[in-house]
């Protein structure tokens, strides 16, 4: 394991101040992201999109000096479901590895013979949301200058349909 000792406390406002990421955590204690947020929500706590937070809903105290290691533990009651888990992390990578490869060439050319589409009604006219879980990614410079466009509250819809698009392409959506 490897991982050295860190309260929940720590690790959420670590979270939090933007020090630490769920993917840092995942890779230190060895699961998947989903693993991380199912026992931080396990905690009672619960993301707060609006204010970038972790709210604490849960009955009985707040459990901030509880080691968050002691939660990982290899053999914990759900290694099949980490194990899934992980397997659909690296389908998923693979997806857009094999992806990246023909996508750098065929967007060019479709870009400029599509119509109108949802992501460029996104850019000129942003709408309404729906339920949406929370990942965390790095952008590159020309892709980010392209999602500033759009006010904050959309950001998320024109990457949503941007990826939607292009898996849609590749025959991954329907």
């Amino acid at each position: 394991m490897g991982a050295s000792m860190m309260l929940v406390k720590k690790m959420l406002n670590g979270i939090m101040m933007k020090e630490i990421t769920i993917k840092e955590l995942a890779d230190r204690y060895d699961v998947s992201t989903r693993t991380i947020q199912s026992k931080i929500k396990k905690l009672g706590y619960e993301w707060d999109s609006k204010e970038s937070i972790y709210r604490y809903v849960g009955e009985e105290s707040e459990p901030v000096d509880v080691d968050f290691s002691t939660l990982i533990s290899k053999n914990s009651k759900v290694p099949a479901e980490q194990k899934q888990a992980n397997s659909e992390v690296a389908a998923s990578i693979s997806y857009l590895n094999e992806s990246e490869s023909t996508s750098a060439s065929s967007s060019k050319a479709s870009t400029t013979t599509s119509k109108i589409d949802a992501i460029d009604l996104l850019l000129q006219h942003p709408q309404k949301r729906s339920k949406r879980v929370y990942r965390g990614f790095y952008f590159d410079d020309d892709v980010l200058s392209i999602i500033d466009r759009v006010p904050k509250s959309y950001k998320s819809e024109l990457i949503n349909e941007a990826l939607r698009k292009v898996f849609k392409e590749k025959g991954l959506l329907d």
